[in-house]
């Protein structure tokens, strides 16, 4: 006897999967799950039962450990590690760690729902084969719009976000945690804020990015080189701060950018003479720009 695996029966599957002191099984006349007990234990063997993908505590582990491994959010991803090698409570711990960051704890459920879902499909396919059916393609759900679900982009006001700005970037500079030379800390800072001074009053354009709390979580903004060259712009911020870094802000806010200097008619953007993070570093060369001397630049149109 066959069964159809529905979207309903997946996710009664999913939760059964997470449930270690009860054991499900699927009664294909009914396409629902019914508990292991004296009745079906009885039968569990015959046509209409079937026994649930195996799913062990070893493989919830190894899960939450590929997720943190591929974790760019460094405060999140540290704690989250420490409590995977605390060897108590592991579990239990994680899900409390992953409350206190709402971003990160959606994508780890997006992430486990997509790894699981795939599992249990490919377990599905391997039913299938044995009925003498043709196995069914799946496609995992992307989680690319996931950014727009918690975060809001707007474009860069100055009246609106520049004091803001200049206090997240300050207090990031204080922090000091790019193994800069203090000394050369405040000469940094100050070299940012002048030129970023000196743009804002010449058409500085950009996007800023709030969570779904309105707490800041990153700019981007890009003026013209000079007031008679707009077709070409130069890069003069863009920054996350660390709690919500590695959840695709700094991505998405450099394609907002971009996509706006192409409609604006610019033919090239240019970060001259810069420090860049080495993080930055692969985003530039996913996005066009290329080494010129001590800088990088990237032609648009």
């Amino acid at each position: 006897m066959t069964f159809e695996l529905t979207d309903s029966l997946i996710s009664d599957i999913l939760s059964a999967l997470d449930n270690q002191e009860e054991k499900f099984l699927v009664d294909a006349k009914t396409g629902a799950l019914v508990k292991v007990d004296e009745n079906t234990g009885a039968v569990r063997d015959s046509e209409q039962y079937y026994e649930l993908p195996e799913w062990t505590s070893a493989n919830g582990f190894k899960l939450r450990e590929d997720f943190v491994n591929a974790l760019y959010s460094p405060i999140a991803k540290e704690e989250l590690q420490n409590v995977l090698h605390s060897g108590r409570g592991v579990f239990r711990n994680f899900r409390l760690i992953l409350k206190d960051y709402p971003e990160v704890e959606k994508r780890w459920h997006l992430y486990k729902n997509r790894i699981m879902t795939g599992y249990i499909n490919q377990w599905y396919n391997d039913l299938r084969e044995i009925w003498g059916l043709e196995k069914l393609d799946y496609l995992p759900e992307s989680d690319e719009t996931l950014i727009h679900d918690d975060f809001t982009f707007s474009e860069y006001s100055s009246d609106e976000h520049k004091q803001e700005i200049l206090s997240q970037v300050s207090a990031s500079f204080r922090e000091n945690k790019q193994n800069i030379p203090e000394e050369l800390i405040s000469i940094l800072y100050d070299m940012w804020h002048q030129q970023f001074e000196r743009a804002d009053t010449n058409n500085q354009m950009g996007f800023v990015c709030n969570s779904l709390s309105e707490d800041f979580a990153g700019f981007i903004t890009a003026s013209p080189v000079t007031t008679n060259q707009e077709k070409v712009v130069t890069l003069t911020g863009l920054f996350v701060p660390e709690t919500f870094r590695g959840l695709g802000i700094g991505t998405e806010l450099f394609s907002l950018c971009l996509s706006e200097l192409k409609r604006r008619g610019v033919k090239w953007i240019l970060l001259p003479d810069t420090i860049l993070p080495e993080t930055l570093q692969p985003l530039l060369s996913r996005s066009g720009f290329e080494k010129i001397g001590s800088g990088y630049a990237a032609r648009l149109q």
